[in-house]
């Protein structure tokens, strides 16, 4: 799913690069998440958050705030 619609940023982009170790805002930095309009930065740290936790148990990320993207 794309989180950030003027970057095009996906959720999965997102998850690789905490997976790489990095934080939100060395995302921020690297991709651009949450530098334009803003409105994916909510969603965008919520799932870096989820994304960062160390033990198995699933976690729910609310992405109302997200926007899908068409083709």
């Amino acid at each position: 799913m794309i989180v950030c619609v003027c970057n095009r940023i996906s959720d999965r982009e997102i998850a690789r690069h905490v997976q790489a170790g990095m934080d939100f805002s060395d995302i921020q930095l690297e991709l651009g998440v949450g530098t334009c309009c803003g409105c994916c930065e909510t969603c965008a740290r919520e799932l870096v958050a989820a994304c960062g936790q160390t033990d198995t148990a699933p976690r729910k990320v609310d992405m109302r705030g997200a926007l899908h993207a068409t083709a």
